[in-house]
Parts: C-alpha cells; sequence; structure tokens
C-alpha cells in the first residue's frame, strides 16, 4: 500500500507536544466504534445519523464531509464511525503525506465502491493534488497524462464512487473551490464538562481503572474540553494511582496527580503558563509579535499558533491584537499579577 495511506492522528498533546507511541495505539482502543456510542457534539450526531441514514436506504454513498475544528475533538473518531456505519472500508492518508499526483491517483483507483477516503490536515495539500480531486469528487474520474512532450496524452479514468472526508483544524487555509465540493461540512465544538465526565468514566471502563464521580469531574474540569487530553489525563491519574495509592482514583488522589503533572485548575500546563508568564515578565504584558514570541519560547510559530493559543484565547487569558499578542484581564489575574487600569488601545482586539 502506498507510504502515504496510514491511520494518522491529529496533533498529539497534553503537557508536552511528544507522545509515546504506546499511548497512541490505547487512544485508538478508547475510540467508540458507532455513533450511538459516541459522547458529545449533540447537533453533529443528529445531522450524520439522518444524513447516513438516507444513504443507506437509497444505496449511494455517503456525499463528501469536512469536518473542521481544533485537535482531539474527535474529527478522526468521526471518520471511522462514519464508514463503519455504512458498512464501508476506510482508507486514511494525511495532506503532507500527498506530495505526487500518481500517489493520489493509486489511492483512488485501489478505492472499492462506497468507500471512505480519509485525509487528515487536507488545508496541506499542495495544488496539484487538488487538481485532481476535483473531477474526482464531482464526477467520479481522474485525468491522468500519459507520455512526455509532444507526444504526451491525457486519457481520463472512472474511480469507484467513494467518500471524501477530510479533517481540518485551519478551515481558512482550504480553497474555495476545494470546499465547495463538499457536500457537508461542520466545525466541531469544545465538549461539556459533563459530556467529558461521561467519556472519562467509559474510558476508565474500558481500561479497568476504578474512578469515583468527583474524581471524574476533577478530571473534567482540567480536561480543556478535548475528549483526547482528557483521555490522556485518566491514563496518567491511572499510573500516579496505581503507584502512590491503591488504584482508585478519588478526588484528592486526581487533585494530588495533576499538581505533580504541572496541569493547574484551569487545565492550563507548564507551556501554556509559561506563555502567560513570558508576555507578562519580558514584553510587559504585551503586545508580542508571534515570530518573537515563538523565539522567546523555543516553540514553532505554527505550534504557539495551532497547539497552544486556542485555549488561552478561549479562556479570556490572551488576546491577539493588531500589534500583536497581549495579556488580558483574567490574563494578569491568572499570573498572579494586577492588571493595568485604565482604558488602552493594545487590547483592541483583530
Amino acid at each position: 500500500m502506498n507510504d502515504g495511506i496510514a491511520r494518522m492522528d491529529e496533533d498529539e498533546r497534553l503537557a508536552d507536544p511528544e507522545e509515546l507511541k504506546g499511548d497512541q495505539d490505547l487512544d485508538g482502543s478508547l475510540r467508540p466504534r458507532a455513533l450511538g456510542s459516541f459522547t458529545g457534539q449533540p447537533v453533529l450526531r443528529e445531522q450524520l445519523s439522518i444524513f447516513i441514514e438516507a444513504a443507506r436506504n437509497r444505496g449511494e454513498p455517503l456525499d463528501h464531509v469536512l469536518l473542521a475544528g481544533p485537535p482531539g475533538l474527535g474529527k478522526t473518531t468521526l471518520a471511522n464511525i462514519i464508514a463503519f456505519e455504512m458498512g464501508v472500508h476506510i482508507v486514511t492518508t494525511s495532506g503532507p503525506a500527498l506530495e505526487r499526483k500518481a500517489d493520489m491517483a493509486a489511492i483512488l483507483t485501489n478505492l472499492e465502491e462506497g468507500d471512505v477516503l480519509f485525509i487528515d490536515e487536507i488545508h496541506r495539500l499542495n495544488r496539484a493534488i487538488e487538481e485532481i480531486m476535483y473531477p474526482a469528487m464531482e464526477d467520479f474520474e481522474i485525468d491522468i497524462v500519459i507520455g512526455q512532450g509532444p507526444s504526451a496524452r491525457s486519457i481520463r479514468l472512472d474511480v469507484p464512487r467513494f467518500t471524501l472526508i477530510g479533517a481540518t483544524t485551519r478551515s481558512g487555509l482550504i480553497t474555495t473551490p476545494l470546499r465547495d465540493r463538499f457536500g457537508f461540512s461542520h466545525r466541531l465544538d469544545y465538549y461539556s464538562q459533563e459530556d467529558l465526565s461521561t467519556i472519562i468514566d467509559r474510558s476508565a471502563g474500558i481500561l479497568g481503572v476504578s474512578i469515583e464521580p468527583e474524581g471524574a469531574h476533577m478530571l473534567a474540569l482540567r480536561s480543556r474540553g478535548t475528549p483526547r487530553i482528557a483521555n490522556r489525563l485518566l491514563k496518567r491519574v491511572r499510573d500516579y494511582a496505581q503507584v502512590r495509592h491503591e488504584g482508585r482514583i478519588t478526588e484528592g488522589v486526581a487533585a494530588e496527580a495533576l499538581r505533580l503533572f504541572q496541569v493547574d485548575d484551569e487545565g492550563l500546563d507548564r507551556v501554556d503558563r509559561e506563555i502567560l508568564t513570558l508576555i507578562l515578565e519580558k514584553f510587559d504584558g504585551g503586545p508580542v509579535g508571534l515570530s518573537t514570541l515563538a523565539v522567546a519560547i523555543g516553540e514553532e510559530a505554527d505550534t504557539i499558533e495551532d497547539v497552544y493559543e486556542p485555549y488561552l484565547l478561549q479562556r479570556g487569558f490572551l488576546m491577539r491584537t493588531p500589534r500583536g499578542r497581549v495579556l488580558t484581564r483574567l490574563g494578569y489575574l491568572h499570573c498572579g499579577a494586577t492588571p493595568p487600569r485604565g482604558p488602552s488601545t493594545l487590547f483592541e482586539p483583530l
């Protein structure tokens, strides 16, 4: 099979972007397989249930689906659920892995009728691959050029009717022609604490972990609205409970473990707090440009923008302005500092 085909998840992260392969494999076992066992995203679940049932009743492949949202909210899980509910195979790849037209042509021609093709990070497809996808998505045909120079000729090949599911964390980077060819698109929301508690209870049952409701609630509060982080916290707290206690996760055990792992009451980890503290102490609360902030903290600008900033912005600790990033009043208070008094043009959002 083509090297670009694999089961590739979104960017992994809890307190540290690096993850062990064992954890990635375990994450897969915690994924629900059917729509009925998927927790959260109620509007999306209802829409997909109607969408899937109608397609099955007509005996047709599902229309193309675009799922957008921050990492860890279940885009990959939903792609696998859709394939399971439709009773078809799923082929998984990612935008950066598709470099040549031949790669894309090989994947498309090897699909079977009704199969799901899942492309993660679809906003990173190059233009040449996109151009192949246009006729494939609309007419289920692809154009192949045979030969070189004056003798070159183009032939059109039929491909099986398939469903493309695209996942993206940056939907604004998807070109309009590609976006318009998706029949259904939805942006996933962060999860409620109640939904995260349910997810943690389910995962604890799969892992054979004994957890009290208060312990699950505490983990849900620190999970940043993200199931992937909730499951990762559960596994780390499970390890702590097994080594330091009798294996049962109570509210007190969870609190001790989270302090050890440097996750605070707001779900912020060490790097999150380092970003806020850096802006406060070295740049007087901002504004500071993204590239400057990236150099100062020793991270890539894209990593800060895609991985760290979304939750800080969501919680109201940080703000983007025309002149750069600045701390908000909540950001100052979280750092234990007194917010500056008086109106300031620095706090005008983009």
